[in-house]
């Protein structure tokens, strides 16, 4: 059976017969197979089987840190491994969790750091860094704490304390819902519905315009 590979994904291989579509996903020495026919996607497996030496583990339950539940209703997927993970490292496993990604109050000092003199910036910027790059992950199944991650991640070329005070309050934030992620109905037009709006000179630091975006699928938020 040959594949066709994606112009614009070298690690997404599709093979389409009439109506039936097949979707190889590679990622290193993982692969996830999608199909929309049980016969067709049999086939496929034994084909892989014959041309490479690779273990089969059969319904999808956990790919890239993602798991996946499936019920009538549709297909749950979180990131609640990695979020405990996370948790546990900055040993915050004790602490209370926090009902707010980031306080109302604190944010205008969260985007503008640079005028705050007393803020002295991190020693070991690598610890910062490796924390925002791990809630930038998290943001696949947890679209909600897309902004206030992207608004951390300007700052990684030169973090302060008061920056990692604020991926810390992310962290204590997700502590509460670590299991909290993405849900796609399963009895739904597939259909991919994206809104867009800016706010001009919204920046403090720059005074350039700031522009946001939602994409979701069917009644599902997922950027």
């Amino acid at each position: 059976m040959e594949f066709k590979q994606s112009h614009y994904d070298y690690s997404l291989f599709t093979q389409q017969k009439g109506s039936y579509l097949v979707v190889v996903l590679v990622y290193v020495d993982d692969l996830l197979v999608i199909e929309n026919n049980l016969k067709l996607i049999t086939h496929v497996r034994k084909d892989l089987h014959v041309r490479f030496k690779m273990k089969d583990l059969g319904e999808l339950k956990y790919f890239l840190c993602i798991e996946f539940s499936r019920s009538e209703k549709g297909i749950q997927m979180c990131q609640r491994k990695c979020a405990l993970e996370l948790v546990s490292e900055l040993s915050l496993s004790g602490g209370n969790p926090l009902s707010t990604s980031i306080a109302s109050i604190e944010f205008d000092k969260a985007i503008n750091k640079s005028a705050n003199d007393d803020d002295n910036e991190l020693e070991d910027k690598g610890r910062c860094q490796s924390i925002v790059g791990r809630l930038l992950y998290l943001t696949m199944t947890r679209p909600y704490i897309a902004f206030v991650v992207q608004v951390l991640s300007q700052f990684m070329h030169a973090p302060k304390q008061s920056h990692m005070s604020d991926a810390m309050r992310v962290i204590k934030y997700i502590k509460g819902t670590p299991s909290l992620g993405l849900f796609m109905l399963a009895d739904a037009d597939h259909k991919l519905t994206s809104y867009c709006d800016s706010n001009w000179g919204a920046c403090v630091e720059t005074r350039r315009s700031v522009t946001g975006y939602v994409i979701k699928f069917v009644e599902a938020l997922i950027s």
